[in-house]
């Protein structure tokens, strides 16, 4: 039988994640010796299990990360929300691997390139509520889950959601309220450049696309109105 783990350990080990980590940074100014940045990762990794640790530990709401099978793009991802009263559709810019870039120059995206470009479509499932905007990249940490591992160009679900129990609360008047209806509910947070997107919905569905801005969200648009 494991052995249960204090709150005042769980925290003695977030102390330790954040020294660990402020050590991490120190030693990246001076002449890299090697293994600066992976212990740098590593340390910044090793923070944020800390924190979801002693979040869940006191059934606080904290972020976890969740699998998602692409990777936006940081510089420039352009994220389009797109929904109507039952349907959301999230679109953005993909990462592009470039082998041969050598980080002198930037690649300037326009949503109304004509070329086709590397594009996701996520299209969230019974999505009830949705807000995008700030926070951008520059202010993340302002946002009231930084330390309960929250994390930027990351897709993330927020467990002991506080959002979803006031949606919850509001609802709870209603005279078909079922309070098993909302159990299946998740948080989802997407940090992007410029802003912050998030949802409470069931589920997802991710699509890759190799096509233009314009076309892919007039296909949407199709998708909306049907």
């Amino acid at each position: 039988m494991s052995k249960s783990i204090s709150v005042t350990d769980l925290q003695s080990a977030l102390n330790a994640a954040q020294i660990r980590l402020k050590r991490a940074v120190q030693a990246l100014a001076p002449k890299h010796k090697g293994g600066e940045l992976e212990e740098f990762a590593a340390a910044q990794e090793a923070l944020l299990e800390a924190e979801r640790a002693l979040a869940a530990a006191q059934n606080e709401p904290h972020a976890i990360p969740i699998e998602f099978p692409v990777q936006w793009d940081t510089g420039a991802p352009l994220p389009y929300l797109l929904q109507n009263d039952y349907r959301a559709f999230l679109v953005f810019f993909l990462r592009d691997a470039d082998p041969g870039w050598d980080r002198t120059y930037v690649n300037i995206r326009h949503a109304d390139d004509a070329s086709p470009s590397n594009l996701a479509v996520v299209e969230f499932k019974r999505c009830i509520c949705t807000k995008m905007g700030t926070p951008n990249d520059e202010v993340f940490h302002g946002h009231p889950l930084n330390g309960k591992g929250l994390r930027g160009y990351s897709p993330l679900r927020v467990k002991n959601s506080l959002w979803i129990k006031e949606l919850e609360a509001i609802n709870s008047i209603h005279s078909g309220y079922r309070p098993e209806a909302w159990r299946g509910l998740n948080h989802y947070i997407f940090g992007f450049h410029d802003c912050t997107f998030e949802c409470v919905a069931e589920s997802f569905l991710v699509e890759a696309r190799a096509t233009t801005v314009p076309e892919l969200l007039t296909e949407i648009c199709g998708k909306l109105v049907q």
